[in-house]
Parts: C-alpha cells; sequence; structure tokens
C-alpha cells in the first residue's frame, strides 16, 4: 500500500513539474523567492443568502478591508503595480526572468479575479437585501 502511494505521488510532483510551462529566455514560470513570501488576503466570511441589515454592514467592513489588503498584497508582488495606469503599461524589474514577470502577471490577475469574485458575492447579497425589503 506504500509502495502505491509513494508511486503516485512520485507520478503526480513529476507530471506537476514537466507541467510548468518554459519561456523564450529558458526560464519556468515560477514567483521569485521574495515575492513568494507576499501573503495573499483570505477572503470575508460569506454573508448570509437573505442579510438583514447589520449582515450587510458588516459585509461591507470586511470587503474594503480585503480590498486594502489586497492593494498591498499587490504592492509587495510587484513595487511598480500602483505606477502604471494599465497592466500592460507595468514593467517587470529587469532582475527577475522572463518566467518570474509572467508569474508575476498571474498572481496579480489572480488577485483581482478574486477582488471581482467577492464584490459581486457583496453586490448579489444587496440584492438579496433590497429584495427582502420589497417583499415587506
Amino acid at each position: 500500500m506504500k509502495k502505491v502511494l509513494i508511486t503516485g505521488l512520485v507520478l503526480m510532483v513529476s507530471t506537476t513539474a514537466m507541467a510548468q510551462e518554459v519561456m523564450d529566455d529558458g526560464s519556468k514560470v515560477l514567483l521569485p523567492l521574495e515575492v513568494q513570501q507576499c501573503n495573499l488576503p483570505t477572503a470575508p466570511p460569506p454573508i448570509p443568502e437573505v442579510p438583514i441589515k447589520e449582515d450587510l454592514l458588516k459585509a461591507q467592513k470586511f470587503v474594503k478591508q480585503f480590498q486594502t489588503d489586497l492593494g498591498v498584497y499587490r504592492l509587495c508582488i510587484d513595487p511598480g503595480y500602483a505606477d502604471a495606469a494599465t497592466l500592460e503599461e507595468r514593467t517587470c524589474n529587469p532582475e527577475f526572468s522572463q518566467g518570474n514577470c509572467v508569474a508575476i502577471d498571474n498572481a496579480i490577475n489572480y488577485s483581482v479575479d478574486m477582488e471581482k469574485r467577492v464584490a459581486e458575492m457583496f453586490n448579489q447579497a444587496v440584492r438579496a437585501y433590497k429584495a427582502s425589503l420589497a417583499e415587506k
């Protein structure tokens, strides 16, 4: 049994390593070590399906803090992030490989997607709250 588990684990790790994208400069898409130290914030707790006003006020506070924490995270992984008007205008640290820069872009894109999902969840809760008021 142990042999099967170890073989499966080795196969899984080797498959993952082979799946890493290799860039034109020969580098792999991997976050630089100093960027790996940046902490992606945890999404806020879920909001009840039919929230009351207090739920929304508490959720709004959590969402605002989450957005602030995401800003800190983005500046940690890419200090030039705040200076660029668009993602295309950003320039990557010349000390990083092409693969590092792609990994940083992927991390930023993931954090933006995460922020959009949290905002949509909050907006859905607001709509549910307004709908519950209309029913009264």
